[in-house]
């Protein structure tokens, strides 16, 4: 395989050298730095003055009493982090430090100390509260309370003091509390009786009143008019008449409305009339003798007329026997509906008089039961007073004790000179030596094209803005086109013999935009006219697939292992002159498939049967893969992220494709800011100034490819 080379590459090796060396270029800002922070540190540490520091500890629980309170409970004070940290505050508040201030006279002494007569309260408490420090003492529930000074005995003296005035100010709080509320609760208890008289009083008089005896009032004041069981056969009683009524009125509405003879068809069977049975039947008979005679004789004949008489004097009875059961029913429903409203009377006389009996009594029942409630609350309170008046007598001793007192120590807690001189030096010297480790990666960053090829020793081939689509879906007159274009361009000129038509793109790291590279550029040799075929050997992290929305169930791997042919393999696109080959699943068993005599032999058929073969690689710098195909085709891409990865990496990137024999073509710089970055705008800008006013004079030109790009998202198809 021939092979072209612009550049000759340096190897990039960082060495302990390469620091030592960063370390002596920078020495100056080194010393400086460090020479300033540890003679301000030896300086600041002997002029500050010595300051001692003294503490008293102290054991501060929550209000309550040595002993068992009234109601035979001892009160449990569990440690409660929050009300600790509320005591450190109260320590710290104004309503005991300037009790300190006026017990020590600190007004007066420190203002002599500062030479300002005496000071005000305000700002000796900010004095104050600065020099004071208060903490939980180390695993346990006790409070160290601190004092700085520049005064042994007297930092002794405010931390003692502080502890005294706190502990006496808990108890006295405490005892007004308990007074002031003692106080209250006998108030409450006075008013409490004179409520319970008067209420009582209108609660005689109102028994009084409605004639209310001993017996109901122990019932609630109501004895009920109304059993519920009298009730339940009353609703019963008129539930049934109801039922009764709605019956006869029906059958009468019904019996009403029937034609004479529908009534005689349905009387029989309505009502249980002996009579009017015994008149149909007669008539029934007489009808179907004179049906016999009319047979053999006339209707003149005295028979005839006979039987003829006697129909019509049955159906005169059965007229005036219907019109009487008529009647009578009439008669029977407003007896039914009588009997229904003297019920429903009764039932609706018995509730109303329950209901008024339950009114009348109603206020005797609100008072009895407001006179209970205050029974109640006057018999609690009066409990709440004993107690309160048996703790109030308790000892309390245990609320804050003191328990370590504090006694002055000579020796000072700061400045720690030695401590503060090699801290000075440690910081001083890594503040030097990272400030200048910092300018150093400022100033050896890579930003240009020029520095890229610096770096690199490699031509810079193409400049791929951001955000970049596919340009199967947006045709070649998307603004993202030409930079391909450009790429395809310089890619042609550089490829010395038109055989070497097998291309691979790799990247130093994963993210760098490898496969939309490759992809766009398979599709702009394409849309130019060519026979390209692009093939996803990403066989670990295949993603070509998912552009096209295509299977990749079959694919490379298939055919690496003679499970399928070539022609079921590949699969076309909606771009006529553009194939694709996917990764297929890859087993666990196949790793080395890229590496094997049938992948060769692929890539030597693939030449033969398309102008140009892109092959998809995973990052060089993870997987071998790559640098097995960067050694088994024709030519090698190399895509840089710009700004994403550091130099060494892309620099190890580019050596091991020339390592392995690959054939580096130049440098695709990925993901540029056009419009932000000045340095690249010069290489683009101008294309995109042309092109945008070659659109608006051309507004109804055709694009080629543009149908194919529109159904980038239609299913594929093998091609064979």
């Amino acid at each position: 395989m021939e092979t072209t080379k612009s550049f000759d590459a340096p190897e990039a090796k960082l060495h302990f050298l390469d620091y030592w060396r960063i370390i002596r270029v920078r020495k100056t800002v080194i010393l400086a730095v460090f020479l300033l922070v540890a003679i301000t540190t030896t300086l600041v540490t002997f002029i500050l003055p010595p300051t001692f520091a003294s503490t008293v500890r102290i054991s501060v629980q929550k209000d309550a009493t040595d002993i068992a309170s009234l109601n035979g409970v001892t009160a449990f004070n569990g440690f409660d982090p929050y009300w600790v940290q509320t005591e450190f505050e109260k320590i710290q508040s104004k309503l005991i430090l300037y009790q300190v201030i006026t017990n020590l006279d600190l007004k007066r002494k420190w203002g002599e100390k500062f030479k300002e007569g005496e000071l005000p309260t305000d700002t000796t408490f900010k004095l104050l509260k600065r020099v004071v420090q208060v903490d939980q003492s180390r695993n346990t529930s006790l409070i160290e309370i601190k004092a700085l000074s520049e005064d042994a005995s007297e930092a002794a003296v405010i931390v003692n003091k502080i502890a005294e005035i706190y502990r006496d100010t808990r108890l006295r709080q405490w005892a007004e509390r308990s007074a002031g509320g003692l106080v209250k609760l006998e108030e409450e208890m006075a008013k409490q009786i004179d409520s319970v008289s008067n209420l009582q009083a209108e609660v005689d008089g109102l028994k009084t009143t409605l004639g209310i005896t001993d017996i109901e009032a122990q019932q609630g004041g109501i004895s009920p008019t109304l059993e519920p069981e009298t009730l339940r056969k009353m609703e019963a009683a008129r539930i049934e008449a109801s039922a009764e009524y709605a019956r006869q009125q029906t059958m009468f509405s019904i019996l009403t409305n029937y034609s004479k003879a529908e009534l005689k068809r349905a009387i029989a069977t309505a009502t249980q009339d002996t009579l009017i049975q015994r008149l149909l039947e007669d008539h029934s008979l007489q009808e179907a003798r004179l049906a016999q005679l009319t047979n053999t004789l006339g209707m003149s004949h005295a028979d005839v007329r006979g039987i003829r008489d006697m129909i019509s004097v049955l159906d005169h009875q059965i007229d005036e026997r219907l019109i009487g059961i008529v009647d009578g029913l009439r008669g029977n429903l407003a007896s039914k509906k009588s009997y229904l409203d003297q019920v429903t009377l009764e039932v609706w006389h018995a509730k109303s008089n329950d209901i008024h009996q339950a009114v009348l009594r109603r206020p005797y029942i609100s008072k009895k039961r407001e006179l209970e409630n205050l029974l109640f609350l006057r018999e609690r309170l009066y409990a709440r007073i004993m107690q309160e008046k048996v703790d109030a007598s308790l000892p309390k001793n245990g609320i804050v004790e003191i328990i370590d007192r504090a006694e002055a120590d000579y020796r000072p807690v700061k400045p720690n000179k030695v401590l503060n001189i090699v801290l000075g030096v440690i910081v001083g010297l890594a503040i030097g030596i990272g400030l200048a480790f910092f300018i150093e990666y400022l100033d050896t960053s890579v930003k240009t094209i020029d520095d890229v090829e610096r770096a690199l020793q490699s031509p810079v081939l193409g400049v791929i803005p951001q955000n970049v689509g596919y340009l199967i879906s947006e045709g070649p007159d998307s603004p993202h086109a030409e930079a391909y274009r450009v790429l395809r361009t310089n890619i042609m000129f550089s490829l010395k013999d038109p055989k070497l038509n097998t291309i691979t793109v790799v990247s130093g790291g994963a993210g760098e935009g490898k496969s939309t590279t490759i992809f766009n550029l398979a599709t702009t040799f394409a849309q130019n006219g060519s026979r390209v075929l692009v093939v996803d050997s990403d066989l670990r992290r295949p993603s070509l697939h998912k552009i096209l929305k295509v299977s990749n169930s079959i694919g490379l791997t298939n055919y690496l292992l003679k499970q399928n042919s070539l022609e079921e393999v590949i699969q076309t696109t909606p771009l006529a002159t553009l194939d694709f080959l996917p990764s297929g699943k890859l087993p666990s068993s196949s790793m080395g498939v890229l590496s094997s005599a049938q992948m060769k032999e692929l890539i030597r058929d693939l030449k033969r049967r398309y102008d140009y073969v892109f092959f998809d690689s995973p990052p060089i710098m993870g997987v071998s893969d790559a640098s097995i195909l960067s050694s088994e085709v024709d030519s090698v891409l190399q895509v840089i992220q710009y700004r994403r990865y550091p130099q060494p990496m892309t620099i190890r990137a580019k050596q091991m494709i020339e390592k392995v024999g690959g054939n580096l073509l130049g440098i695709v710089l990925n993901n540029i800011n056009m419009a932000s970055d000045e340095n690249y705008y010069y290489y683009s800008g101008y294309y995109y100034d042309y092109y945008s006013k070659n659109d608006d004079s051309n507004p109804d030109k055709p694009a080629d490819g543009a149908e194919a790009g529109k159904e980038a998202g239609v299913e594929m198809k093998p091609k064979y």
